[in-house]
């Protein structure tokens, strides 16, 4: 059901499903890349919360070879973060 299930830096589980990771997939640049999402996950750069829905974080984390931060959107639900999506963007939203 879960490709993985990660603590957070904040010691929340944040699961990556099946469905959403095809969907990340779809992006070349993270083809093959859990362990980046992984590593942003434990260790963000910056968290930040989007401004209509306080259950949805975003984590930030810049990569050099890249030039630029994994961007990952979590919901969290009853405690759990389920991951929405991961991509490569030029800024912290």
């Amino acid at each position: 059901m879960w490709i993985f299930s990660v603590e957070d830096k904040s010691g929340r589980n944040i699961h990556l499903s099946k469905e959403r990771f095809a969907h990340i997939q779809k992006h070349p640049e993270i083809v093959n890349n859990t362990e980046r999402i992984i590593e942003t996950l434990q260790n963000p750069d910056v968290i930040t919360t989007l401004e209509s829905d306080e259950q949805v974080k975003f984590y930030f984390k810049y990569y050099k070879d890249h030039r630029q931060y994994l961007f990952i959107s979590v919901k969290y639900l009853n405690g759990d973060g389920f991951i929405i999506t991961s991509f490569y963007t030029d800024k912290i939203q």
